[in-house]
């Protein structure tokens, strides 16, 4: 969100607060004094022993109010008045700090989410290094390499820069084509399923385009595979699929894993809920939970199709452009 934005809606909170502050304290004052005036007149009596010489009964009509008992009203009401008063100036403190907690909510989930977006494209271009140290240690050739190591460059690029316009609520492209982001995708964990001795089988039904931003297809299934990948045992392999269904198109991702127990399966989508059973890595309960976001912002959803002990496929249904 840009800085004339958040200006906005400090000055929009800020106006709202006052004329909260303003309603309110004037409603407390009228009640107040409504309440006072109604007292007086009711207890006021006709002073019927007035007058003489040094004190001219100019018109006619006196009354008397007795001080005993007006005074313990005025002390009631004023400690009202404050009690009422203070929390109103309480009600106010809370609104006027919401579009900061609000601001500091969005700053944290941004900061969580970019690290974890980033955390898979820097794994897989710290593998690449490694792979182009050891090419350079016997001497192979590093221009295959080299270009891998650019392409993880380039995903890290897109990624943040797409993360950067959805913050500010700008557009980043209407239709993602299916069959590109498969491939980006696979080429960005490919050095994970090396290192977990994970295979990768991808089967695309043809070119197809789906209403989302290319980059934020590409990153709903790069976290796919990396759940998958890492839930997957040795030797196994994860498979990346889409098929058209009328006016959706379908992306499945499945591994051959342990499965997902079933008090797992709706809370697994939750921003920081990780399942029972544990994946290679560390992982912080942020990639489905951006899955089904990206989704459901482009119209679409994500769930588990099936799982079992020998294995689980998630299903992502995506609107065609």
């Amino acid at each position: 969100m840009s800085a004339a934005r958040d200006e906005a809606r400090i000055r929009t909170a800020a106006r709202r607060v006052g004329a909260f502050v303003a309603v309110g304290a004037t409603a407390v004052i009228a009640a107040g004094v409504g309440i006072l005036v109604a007292v007086l007149l009711l207890t006021a009596r006709p002073d019927d022993h007035h007058g003489g010489a040094g004190h001219p009964d100019l018109d006619g009509d006196r009354i008397v109010v007795d001080l005993d008992g007006i005074l313990p009203w005025v002390i009631v009401l004023g400690a009202i008045g404050v009690v009422l008063l203070a929390a109103i100036a309480w009600l106010a403190a809370r609104r006027s700090v919401r579009p900061l907690a609000d601001a500091l909510r969005l700053q944290r989930a941004f900061v969580a989410d970019a690290s974890h977006e980033m955390r898979t494209p820097l794994t897989a271009l710290s593998a690449r290094v490694q792979t182009l140290q050891r090419r350079h240690e016997r001497g192979d050739p590093l221009g295959p390499t080299i270009s891998a190591l650019r392409t993880n460059v380039d995903v890290l690029d897109d990624v943040l820069g797409d993360m950067l316009l959805a913050a500010e609520g700008v557009a980043t492209g209407d239709a993602g084509e299916v069959t590109a982001a498969f491939e980006s995708a696979v080429r960005t964990v490919t050095p994970l399923a090396e290192a977990a001795d994970v295979q990768l089988a991808v089967h695309a039904d043809g070119t197809m385009a789906v209403r989302m931003p290319q980059t934020s297809l590409m990153r709903v299934c790069v976290a796919l595979l990396d759940n998958a990948i890492q839930h997957a045992p040795a030797g196994s392999t994860v498979t990346l699929g889409s098929e058209a269904a009328g006016e959706a198109v379908l992306i499945r991702v499945s591994d051959e894993g342990a499965g997902v127990r079933d008090d797992d399966r709706e809370r697994i989508f939750d921003r920081f809920a990780r399942g029972s059973e544990a994946g290679r890595r560390r992982g912080f309960g942020l990639g489905l939970a951006l899955v089904r976001d990206a989704a459901v912002a482009a119209g679409g959803s994500v769930a588990i199709e099936h799982t079992s002990p020998a294995g689980t496929t998630f299903l992502v249904t995506l609107p065609k452009a």
